[in-house]
Order: structure tokens, then C-alpha cells, then sequence
């Protein structure tokens, strides 16, 4: 589940300067069909707005205004008086002008695709030829200032709510409620994060680097979900690229060279603004449901660069949770022939539905650019060093260096949003609901006086053959998102097995520059150790022994673990680490109907139940373009669309605590993400190893079944636990998510915002006849060992995702194999989260 935004929705929800005219309604023709794209200004000014695609439209002033006029090409002009400063919901009706009939722009309908009949495509085609020539690709080295303000605002205030028992004692917050100049709609002020910052890029070495001068923000301040979410849902983009990416969903640009095929294009006007020629272009879907805007752009007659550009997401887009998105693009001319972007305006209207009167939140993005500063070349290293000290100052400038350094001013609005949380946060109620929601995003209960956190409170119960019913309660130290040292901990019990488990782990990170951490633990715990192929020292690694209640079947494949580690890891480059660890593991089946046995010719028996080994490792990780946030001990991921390449080498030695084998395991896996344009998101992953020596079951390679119900991405759904083991593997998956492409064609499906999703994986494995001999002992609880050595074992599975926006249903089928006893031919599993 994404946590991130189950938080974000969590904290806006419980939330949920006066202008001096406003006025909304919306515009209809003669044979009440609505005006998309007419011209609304109050008369004698040059403050106005357009109608939507629905001709609906939202305008104010902080100024009087007695008129407003309506036009459109082709229609008569219409001017109406305004009885009221506040004139809501009107109804407008455009006559067409009889001398024009002939002129006017159709705005609705499918448009030419083809240059000779349209012109506004022959304009787009040399956009797309001089494209690369515009903007900040001309120079080869370029810096810029950049102010950027974020604000979330509850919107549609009503007396409902402000009356409702959830504010009940925090009345005062809604003193600051004002109304939206785009939407309409009344709204509360309740976050509010600047930042300046200086750019610097190399379009030759393709290296961007950010350098931080202030953060101040109204609330929430020490919490790093909130800010990193923040922080990535507004990531930066260019207009000029074919797919524009927001909420992790890649949206086809009007501009883009497949535009044609989505959009449709009308020519509207022609004007001269900032002593330039520029022609006015109208767009608009060509279809329902898929990830496109509507609005239009000004662009120059003779460069061909865009001017202004106006975006607003359909409302039958299939995002979630985002009702609206606007967006407004101003450039600044420079010269004749350099077009640089000066404002950017980002509106989304975030809502639990879309329904026109739902409750919800906006987010606001303002981002001014200055001082622009080109071809001063800089080193490569200068782009890839890193912040390694948390620089307290950044975050506590004083109120002169904000009034030095902000482009402009703020609102009456957003000065008193500092006021109002800066009270807010003194309410014992408004802490209580704070809180909660933190512990529903970390998934753990703090105690700031004690430098304690308790959890994670997700693990709490389990169950699983073995140990019947499990509790777990566990904790950390935290001083603070920075610490240089952590400690943590947990005491498992089960009712079944009448046992205790616990695990400690410590880290220590010894120096920022390099991240030289030293690292070590110890648990003695139950688990499932064919959960997968790449295996891993992690601690206090969850167990997949008790993340499930029910399965497709007996989950007794279980093992006693005992392990202990400790090592050290470094990162001598950014995104490149090396780690160096020895670890001593002890196992013997937890479960009379499992068995680990093995022929042991130094055993009374010849027969041995337990395994004891040491095992030193290297590894090795690359993660290209991965973010990071934080400055201590633990860090997190910003972002999710990097390649993570790692490599590992394990040596087992019996020279070492009296281990029982020699042996050595070499292992890598590649996963990468792709974001196919507007086709979607495909997953790859791609994993390989081999075991050189004779080993027992316990440290063989098991094919990572999966007996539970819920998808788990890099297992087979369709194998039980240890129906493959190996020495010798090579495994991919493949799993692509269409984000709503194919199903957005289907008329009586479109409307449900469905998403399909494609999965495909297979595993090639061999088990060496040495390994064989080695594990077959007789017993009558043995595992018949069997690689898919025969032919490539594989999978694929049809999903369907975004069911009631929180759902998805894979329906996974073997592929062959299916002569093995009990083999599953077809099953269901799932998964839910919070997701755009």
C-alpha cells in the first residue's frame, strides 16, 4: 500500500484576503449546447478567464466590477450587469452572428489530422522541428534561481462543516476561508511550503544539480513522509516532451509528436503579445478516459516557441483521487529568438470522488524562475557531489532573508496560513488527529520524551502452521530523522508451538561523505526461507511465515532460525554501494511434517537435522537516478523508477565456528522500470545464480512459490513452497501495467476507469546429482527435490486493476508442469493500495 498517500489523504481530510467581486455561471448557444473556450472579462479590465469544456467558468476581482463580457468567435458579444459583488451559478446564452455564420471555429467534433486541411497542424509540425532548439536545450550549460511555493487548501467550506464536530474547538481556522479564481469554490488555507534554490545544468553532460538556499513550511515541519510526498507529487517537467508525468501517470502533451492521433487541433485567433506575433491554438481529446488535457497555447510566428499554455486534465482521465488538474505556463522573451519559461501554475483538486459537489483538497504549485546565467561550464564531479550534512539554517531562515529572496510577495491568504497552523498546532485535538494519522503512515507510536518508537504496529498478529496465532510487539530509538545511530527490536510469541522469538539489530553510520555504516544483529525467529532467490542477511526481515491467515494451502515449510551478523557497508560513489558482512545461521525444521535432513557421514546416524553454518559476503549495488531523502543512519527513496542492479558473492567455510560445508554462491539481479510512454509502466526483472559445492536443502536456491492470496511481485502464484529447488538458476518476470489503454477502448467498460495489467515470468533451474545424493535420506516427510531443468517453467497472468480505485485481481496460470502431483493450474490473487 502506498502509505504516502494514504497519509496525504488522511491528514487533508480531517481538515477539510476577500475579494470584491465574483462571478460564475456557465455559457450555452442558442440550441443549449455548452461554449467550450469563450472569452469571460470584466469590462475595462484585463482580468479574465474561459469556459470549460462544459461552459462552465469562475471569475474575481479584488477590484469592483459592474459588467462582465462574454465573446466567442463567431457569436454575438454579450455584456451583462452585475446587481451583486457575488454572482453565483448564471446562465449565459451567445447568439450567433448572422454576417459571420460563415467563420466560426468548431471547438467540438473531430478535427483534420492532415496539414493540407488544417492549419493549426501545420503550425504543431514546426513545433516539433524546432522543439529541441527552444527553451534551455540551446545552451550548453545554464543556472537559474528558482522560487517555488506549495499550498493545500481544504476545499468546498460549507456550514456543515465548519458547525461539524471535527472542528469543534478549532473554529478560528476558518477566518482565512477565501474562494478559488478557477474553480469557484470556497477553500481553507491549511499548508504552505517555499523554497529558493539555485539550478544548474549541463545539457552535454546531461546533468542537473539543485542547490537548496532556504525551506520554510507552516505545519508538519519534522515530518518527512509529508514533505517527500509533497516534494515528488510536483515534480518538474517540460511542456515540450511527448508525455508529461504527474501522480506517477505519464499524460500525452499537447505539444507531443503523437499528439495528431490524441488531440484535436482548431486555429482560434491571432495576436500580438509582448511585441510578438503569436497565434492562438485550441485542443481538446479526441477520446474518453485516457491520460490527456484540454485548453490552448499561444506560440510565435517565426521561432515557434510557446508563449503561454494553458492545461486542464479531462475529468474521464483514469487518475485517482485527482478531480482536477490545471496548469499555466508563462515564457519570457528574452530575444528574438530565446523563449525561457518565467511561471509556472500548477492546480490539482484532490477528492475522494468526482463528483462536481465532493469535498477535497487542493494542492497548489507556483514556481517563478529568475536570473538566468548560460554556458558557464562546470565539472562532472560538481554535479554528482552530495549534501551529506543536514544544515539546520536552511530550514530557520529569518523573515528578512524571505522578504530578500521570494519573487513575489505573499497573499493575505498565505501570510495567515503561518499564523493559523502556528495556533493550530497548540490544540490538544488537532495533536491527537495529527498523530493518529502518523502512526497509520510509519506504522509506529511515538513517544518523543522517551526517544522511543513502537511498532511496527502492522506486524502485530500473524499466524501460520506452525506457531498457530502470533504476536509481535517491537520498537526503535529515534531521536530524529537525521540520527547517526538507531537501535531496534521485537519479542515474537507463538500460541502454538508455546515459543518465544525475538531479533535486535544496531547500525551506526561512522561517516556522511562516504556513508561508512557498521552494521549487526542477532534473531532467533520462524521463517520461510524459499521466499526468494536473491537470499539475504536482513535481521529483522519481515517473515513470510506469518504474513498470511488463509493460503492455498498447508503453510508447514517452515524453519527454527537462529542468525547472527554483522558488517559494514560504504558508498564510495553516489548511488553505488559496497557491502561487507559475515553472518553465523543455524536452522533445523520448525514442523514434524518438513524435513531438513541430510546424509551426514561424521553423524552416529549418518543422518544430520541441523545445519550450522558461517558465511562471509560481498556485495555489490548500483542504483542509477535512485533519490534519496535524509541525512542519518536510514535514509528512504523519493522515487520508484530506478534500476537496481545488485551483485553478490558468498563463501561458505567450514574452517570457521565448526560450519558443517564449503561451498560458494554467486547471485545477481537486475530490476528496471519503464515508463512506455503513454502505453504505461513495465516492470522487468531478471535474476541468475549458481552454487558451486554440496549443500544441504536449507542453503540450496528454492524457485520462491507463493501459497497465499495476495500478489507478490518476483514469486510464482502458481508453485507451493519448495516445488522447485536448485543450484543453478536463471529467473524473469515481466509485468506491465497499461494504466487504463486498452480498457479506456472498450464503450461499456471505459467508464469504470479499469486497468489492465499483463504478467509473464519463467524460471530455468538445475539441482547437480552430487546435491541429490546429498538430501535424499529416506525420510517420509523428504521434499522431493525437482529442478525445471527440462524445460523453462513459466507463467502468465490477466489482471485487472483499479477495481473501486483500491483493488486488483490477478488471474495467474501455470504453463506446463502440469502433470506434477497437486499441481495448481489456475488461481486468483490480489492486492490493494492507495494509487493515482
Amino acid at each position: 500500500m502506498n502509505f504516502k498517500l494514504f497519509l496525504f489523504f488522511f491528514f487533508f481530510g480531517i481538515l477539510f484576503g476577500f475579494s470584491q467581486t465574483k462571478v460564475s455561471g456557465y455559457v450555452f448557444d442558442e440550441y443549449d449546447q455548452p461554449v467550450a473556450f469563450a472569452n469571460v472579462l470584466f469590462k475595462g479590465s484585463t482580468e479574465g478567464t474561459i469556459t470549460n469544456e462544459d461552459g462552465r467558468f469562475y471569475l474575481e476581482s479584488e477590484n469592483t466590477w459592474d459588467i462582465v463580457i462574454i465573446s466567442f468567435l463567431g457569436y454575438e458579444l454579450k455584456e451583462i450587469a452585475l446587481d451583486k459583488k457575488v454572482n453565483y451559478d448564471l446562465r449565459f446564452v451567445l447568439k450567433e452572428e448572422a454576417a459571420a455564420l460563415d467563420e466560426v471555429v468548431i471547438v467540438s467534433g473531430k478535427q483534420s489530422k492532415k496539414a493540407s486541411e488544417n492549419p493549426a497542424i501545420r503550425i504543431l509540425k514546426k513545433i516539433w522541428e524546432r522543439k529541441r532548439k527552444n527553451g534551455l536545450n540551446q545552451f550548453k550549460q545554464y543556472q537559474y534561481d528558482k522560487y517555488e511555493k506549495v499550498e493545500f487548501d481544504l476545499n468546498t467550506i460549507d456550514s456543515s462543516l465548519i458547525k461539524s464536530k471535527l472542528f469543534r474547538g478549532m473554529e478560528f481556522v476558518f477566518e482565512e476561508v477565501d474562494t478559488s479564481k478557477i474553480t469557484g469554490k470556497t477553500y481553507l488555507p491549511i499548508f504552505l511550503n517555499e523554497a529558493v534554490s539555485t539550478v544548474y545544468g549541463d545539457n552535454q553532460l546531461n546533468k542537473v544539480k539543485e542547490d537548496l538556499k532556504g525551506n520554510k513550511n507552516s505545519g508538519f515541519s519534522n515530518n518527512q513522509v509529508i514533505i517527500d510526498f509533497i516534494d515528488d507529487l510536483y515534480a518538474d517537467f517540460n511542456v515540450y516532451d511527448n508525455y508529461l508525468k504527474f501522480f506517477d501517470k505519464s499524460f500525452v502533451s499537447p505539444l507531443s509528436r503523437t499528439g495528431i492521433q490524441t488531440y484535436n487541433y482548431v486555429l482560434s485567433d491571432s495576436a500580438f503579445i509582448d511585441n510578438k506575433w503569436c497565434y492562438n491554438i485550441i485542443y481538446y481529446p479526441r477520446r474518453k478516459n485516457e491520460l490527456t488535457f484540454k485548453g490552448d497555447f499561444w506560440v510565435n510566428d517565426s521561432t515557434y516557441a510557446i508563449k503561454d499554455i494553458n492545461l486542464q486534465a479531462s475529468k474521464s482521465a483514469n487518475i485517482n483521487w485527482v478531480k482536477e488538474i490545471y496548469i499555466e505556463q508563462e515564457f519570457e522573451v528574452l530575444n528574438d529568438s530565446v523563449f525561457l519559461i518565467k511561471r509556472d501554475y500548477m492546480l490539482s483538486d484532490f477528492a475522494l470522488n468526482k463528483k462536481e459537489k465532493s469535498r477535497g483538497v487542493y494542492g497548489k504549485r507556483t514556481t517563478l524562475y529568475e536570473n538566468y546565467v548560460f554556458d558557464v561550464p562546470k565539472s562532472e564531479p560538481f554535479y554528482d557531489e552530495e549534501v551529506y550534512f543536514f544544515d539546520e539554517d536552511i530550514y530557520n531562515r529569518e523573515d528578512e532573508f524571505w522578504e530578500q529572496n521570494r519573487f513575489e510577495s505573499l497573499n493575505k491568504d498565505e501570510k495567515g496560513v503561518y499564523k493559523m497552523l502556528d495556533t493550530l498546532k497548540t490544540v490538544k485535538k488537532f495533536k491527537r488527529l495529527y498523530n493518529i494519522g502518523s502512526i497509520l503512515a510509519s506504522g509506529y507510536v511515538e513517544f518523543p520524551s522517551l526517544n522511543f518508537d513502537y511498532g511496527p504496529i502492522f506486524s502485530t498478529f500473524g499466524f501460520n502452521d506452525v506457531e498457530g496465532l502470533r504476536l509481535r510487539t517491537g520498537g526503535r530509538t529515534y531521536f530524529g530523522r537525521n540520527d547517526l545511530w538507531r537501535l531496534e527490536g521485537f519479542i515474537a510469541y507463538g500460541f502454538r508451538d508455546d515459543k518465544f522469538k525475538y531479533g535486535i539489530s544496531g547500525k551506526w553510520l561512522m561517516d556522511k561523505k562516504s556513508r561508512w555504516t557498521i552494521f549487526g544483529g542477532n534473531r532467533r525467529d520462524v521463517e520461510q526461507i524459499g521466499a526468494s532467490l536473491t537470499s539475504s542477511t536482513d535481521v529483522l526481515g519481515r517473515s513470510l511465515a506469518s504474513s498470511s491467515v488463509i493460503g492455498t494451502g498447508s503453510n508447514d515449510k517452515l524453519t527454527n532460525i537462529s542468525l547472527t551478523n554483522l558488517g559494514m557497508s560504504i558508498e564510495p560513489s553516489r548511488n553505488f554501494e559496497i557491502r561487507v558482512d559475515g553472518s553465523f545461521r543455524t536452522l533445523r525444521s520448525a514442523s514434524p511434517t518438513f524435513s531438513l535432513d541430510y546424509n551426514d557421514p561424521e553423524s552416529n546416524t549418518g543422518i544430520s537435522s541441523e545445519i550450522k553454518q558461517f558465511e562471509s559476503r560481498l556485495s555489490i549495488g548500483y542504483y542509477p537516478k535512485r533519490q534519496m531523502t535524509g541525512f542519518g543512519v536510514e535514509r528512504k527513496f523519493k522515487n520508484d523508477n530506478f534500476a537496481r542492479l545488485f551483485a553478490q558473492l558468498s563463501r561458505g567455510d567450514r574452517n570457521w565456528f565448526d560450519s558443517d560445508f564449503d561451498y560458494t554462491k554467486v547471485q545477481f539481479s537486475y530490476i528496471q522500470p519503464w515508463q512506455v510512454g503513454g502505453f504505461g509502466r513495465l516492470t522487468t526483472s531478471l535474476e541468475a545464480g549458481k552454487t558451486f559445492g554440496d549443500v544441504p536443502l536449507g542453503l540450496l536456491s528454492v524457485v520462491p512459490g507463493n501459497q497465499t492470496y495476495f500478489s507478490i511481485y518476483n514469486t510464482f502464484p502458481q508453485l507451493d513452497f519448495y516445488e522447485f529447488v536448485t543450484d543453478t538458476y536463471t529467473s524473469m518476470h515481466i509485468e506491465h501495467n497499461f494504466n487504463g489503454r486498452l480498457f479506456s477502448r472498450i464503450p461499456f467498460l471505459k467508464k469504470y476507469n479499469l486497468r489492465f495489467v499483463l504478467g509473464l515470468r519463467g524460471v530455468w533451474g538445475d539441482l547437480s546429482n552430487d546435491n541429490l545424493a546429498l538430501n535424499t535420506t529416506g525420510s517420509p516427510v523428504e521434499i522431493p527435490l525437482i529442478a525445471p531443468n527440462e524445460r523453462i517453467y513459466y507463467e502468465y497472468s490477466f489482471g485487472v486493476a483499479n477495481i473501486f480505485k483500491v483493488l486488483r485481481i490477478d488471474f495467474n496460470f501455470r504453463g506446463n508442469y502440469l502433470d506434477t502431483p497437486d499441481a495448481r493450474r489456475f488461481g486468483v490473487t490480489g492486492s490493494f493500495g492507495f494509487y493515482f
